[in-house]
């Protein structure tokens, strides 16, 4: 399920012509070969993006090493997986991306929204800043927030699935995809907005840290079931219609909306592996113990 934001398809026209002029590539006028494939770079609310993930890749990497120096094991997967998704974001709202604009656009948000959250939760970054920390203030600060009421209910799946699919809805179904060129600060806050969203979702899902309640597997693996339906119906939605106030060729967006569709698909199997191994070791526990009470029943008998 891809869940999206506004960077290349709701950012600001720059040379496309004065404010409120939409440039060639947004209205599907005749451009030149570089004008279509690459959509540029991103603009300060992308540069922001990429400079946080890149320095929590470099924190991430301080912590880990660490770690590691006082004797303490952290798996090496972990540091991959981190640089990974904080590395893979950095580059989509840097660079240039091939095809058409509707089409790196939907690139963007399958890394920045999707996949990088994934690679980003899976390496457990809660669980390596608690263990990093020195016993202190900021050490008994980080699981009271964690533990909070707030927090609690934006990690309930039902509501990070609201906050994320529901702005992705918002976002490709309104005229707030045409907006976003007229005023920065929207597109800046439609950006931030899907950025956390994503994590948020991803985080929710897997549930890999300790937090204030771990929310069973029924009700994670329903809200992304039906979570990923929403998304199979605005990326067919979008295969035939372009958000209101767009325009791109046909071609460009049929080929932008499969890529929501499939490559939203394989992430979403990804989560549903991190459920699977759950349940599977959560299973596995659970004929441990039985066993265990047991054995020592017949002992004692």
């Amino acid at each position: 399920m891809e869940r999206g934001g506004c960077d290349a398809a709701c950012r600001g026209y720059g040379a496309g012509g004065p404010r409120g002029t939409p440039p060639a590539w947004w209205t599907g006028a005749a451009v030149t070969p570089a004008g279509i494939s690459h959509t540029g770079a991103g603009g300060p609310a992308e540069a922001v993006t990429a400079a946080v993930s890149l320095v929590a890749v470099a924190v991430y990497l301080a912590a880990a090493a660490r770690l590691r120096r006082r004797g303490d094991g952290w798996p090496w997967r972990r540091d991959a997986a981190f640089t990974t998704g904080g590395a893979g974001i950095a580059y989509v709202v840097l660079f240039p991306l091939n095809g058409g604009p509707f089409t790196a656009h939907m690139i963007q948000h399958l890394i920045v929204a999707m996949a990088a959250p994934l690679l980003l939760v899976l390496a457990r970054p809660l669980t390596l800043a608690l263990r990093v920390l020195p016993v202190g203030s900021a050490r008994r600060a980080l699981p009271a927030v964690a533990h909070s009421r707030p927090v609690a209910w934006l990690l309930f799946p039902p509501t990070a699935a609201v906050l994320d699919v529901g702005g992705l809805w918002v976002l490709h179904r309104t005229g707030l995809a045409a907006a976003c060129h007229e005023h920065v600060l929207l597109h800046a806050a439609v950006h931030t907005h899907v950025v956390l969203a994503g994590l948020l979702f991803t985080f929710a899902v897997c549930r890999l840290d300790p937090v204030r309640r771990s929310w069973g597997l029924a009700v994670r693996g329903s809200t992304l079931l039906i979570a990923g339906a929403a998304h199979a119906v605005l990326a067919k939605s979008l295969y035939a219609t372009p958000p209101p106030g767009t325009h791109f060729a046909p071609s460009d967006l049929r080929t932008g909306a499969m890529l929501m569709y499939y490559g939203g698909d394989l992430v979403e199997i990804g989560l549903a592996t991190v459920l699977a191994v759950q349940w599977y070791a959560g299973t596995g526990r659970a004929h441990a113990r039985r066993r265990r009470r047991a054995e020592a029943a017949a002992a004692a008998a």
